[in-house]
């Protein structure tokens, strides 16, 4: 049975649903619920359950489970890797010129800082969170992989879902052996795995100026390498092993990549 498609775009890029013995209107649900959760969890639009987060800093605030969820998977993606994946580093984005959309363009680049390691601004509790007074979060991929997870879940037992390069494979595909995915520029067969790919070029806006900050500087990261593509258990494992790993660089990606059981590929610069 060929598998039933749904593309469109959300979450500040390209995604793909698909799925082998659904009906057609389980992968339209699954499409209203991304753009759901882009106008829940989106930081350009103040009126995001994200943006109105942000400007409770300094105060406990009641999150939904939702957001509570999300904001635990920032602190374990903090943990995982060391560091490198720190969902603080909004102003230091801002700061860069990553102020609005893409689309609509980069603003002036401002002073950056090095920003806090995430566990001393944000506590979550049961219910409700605090961020340190003037502190801000951005979910940015920590959201795509972990959505893509929970959707892939809900859809179905043979599916894949693809948000924004931010993957879970669920199934053995169309023929029974894997959910053919490019990655590295090879074609594999991805069967209940995760895989995303972190890179520097197609966000970028000038001159060492992208999307990927590096907490150690407050600067967009300057690798070696400009692709990093991770294949893991789950999607949102993978979206902070090749973050991690790009900003890590070639000399150490490949240790941190075995250490975590995660197969990766990457372009240098």
């Amino acid at each position: 049975m060929a598998p039933g498609r749904r593309l469109f775009d959300a979450l500040g890029g390209e995604c793909e649903l698909y799925a082998v013995g659904v009906p057609v209107a389980r992968l339209a649900d699954g499409e209203a619920w991304v753009h759901e959760m882009h106008d829940r969890l989106t930081r350009f639009s103040p009126s995001s359950e994200l943006s109105r987060f942000n400007a409770s800093s300094g105060s406990w605030a009641a999150v939904s489970p939702l957001l509570e969820s999300l904001l635990r998977e920032c602190l374990r993606a903090h943990r995982l890797s060391d560091g490198l994946v720190n969902a603080a580093v909004l102003p230091a984005l801002l700061a860069a010129g990553y102020t609005r959309t893409f689309s609509e363009g980069p603003t002036q680049v401002t002073a950056s800082v090095v920003p806090p390691a995430l566990p001393e601004i944000l506590e979550v509790r049961s219910g409700v969170a605090r961020l340190r007074q003037g502190a801000s979060i951005d979910l940015g991929g920590i959201a795509k992989g972990w959505l893509a997870d929970r959707l892939a879940a809900e859809i179905g037992e043979n599916t894949l879902v693809n948000l924004c390069g931010d993957l879970f494979a669920r199934g053995g595909g169309e023929t029974g052996e894997g959910w053919p995915v490019g990655m590295g520029g090879k074609t594999v067969l991805l069967m209940d795995m995760g895989a995303a790919t972190s890179g520097t070029r197609k966000r970028s806006w000038g001159p060492d100026l992208h999307h990927l900050i590096d907490p150690r500087t407050g600067l967009p990261a300057r690798s070696d390498l400009a692709e990093a593509s991770v294949i893991a258990r789950t999607g949102a494992d993978a979206e902070i092993f090749a973050k991690t790993a790009l900003l890590l660089g070639s000399a150490k990606a490949d240790e941190y990549l075995a250490a975590h059981d995660a197969l990766g590929w990457s372009l240098t610069v």
